[in-house]
């Protein structure tokens, strides 16, 4: 079969034999595929050239750990543990061009717009440097720096998040929402990641620098639209 490893900075071996990401890579029957842990990033990926046979649910084989369900049991993988994959397809060889290799550093800008919580921009220390914490998961994660707690304390009727949203509590520390996130939250909402942006949150990791860069709505709607200009023309149809 193919594969195509992207994500995090990480080593590949196939069959002993050194290889890049971000290229189609030929591995044949019984030989070992080994993929070293990430030096910058948190999350690599691998795609196979088939179909992965796992439990689906909601259309997507994808697990989903704290309802555990999807995938292998609803659980992470084991040691041990055999995924078979079916109708295996040849496929044309293809590189990521090298201007769609977003680097993946210790540093991060990521671009915000305010939240419902911070209706003045200039109340938020932009020049500040964020460290993010050891606790995270894909709920979110904790961000360590200078955050303003809003005068009404840090205690609110819950409202609506998503992925992306930056709150603080009381105590002045932030949670930025990732993908496993909920839906409704009652800290408040000082800042949003811009959609197009948000890709990055993945790959936050303890020790993981962030700063935070001021959008008006007009301008993340604009980025938005850039940067799926620059994938549609590799990705047609594909979305952020």
């Amino acid at each position: 079969m193919q594969i195509g490893v992207a994500g995090a900075a990480t080593g590949i071996r196939i069959g002993g034999v050194e290889h890049h990401a971000h290229q189609t890579l030929d591995v044949e029957a019984g030989e070992i595929v080994e993929i070293a842990p990430v030096t910058t990033g948190a999350r690599v990926y691998l795609g196979v050239s088939g179909a992965l046979q796992a439990q689906s649910f909601l259309g997507s084989a994808s697990t989903y750990l704290p309802a555990a369900f999807g995938g292998i049991e609803g659980r992470a993988l084991r040691t041990g543990d055999r995924i078979e994959v079916k109708a295996v397809r040849a496929l044309r060889p293809v590189a990521t061009p090298e201007a769609l290799r977003f680097p993946i550093l210790q540093s991060f800008a990521l671009r915000v717009v305010p939240g419902p919580d911070l209706p003045d921009p200039a109340n938020f220390p932009w020049a500040e440097t964020f460290t993010v914490s050891s606790r995270l998961s894909r709920m979110g994660v904790e961000i360590e720096g200078r955050l303003p707690v809003p005068e009404t304390g840090g205690s609110l009727p819950s409202s609506a998040v998503s992925p992306g949203a930056l709150q603080v509590t009381p105590q002045g520390l932030g949670y930025l929402l990732l993908v496993d996130g909920q839906t409704t939250g009652g800290y408040p909402h000082l800042l949003q990641v811009i959609r197009a942006d948000r890709h990055l949150l993945g790959q936050l990791r303890p020790g993981s620098r962030i700063r935070f860069l001021y959008r008006t709505q007009e301008c993340a709607e604009a980025d938005l639209h850039a940067k799926q200009a620059m994938l549609e023309h590799w990705l047609p149809g594909f979305r952020l």
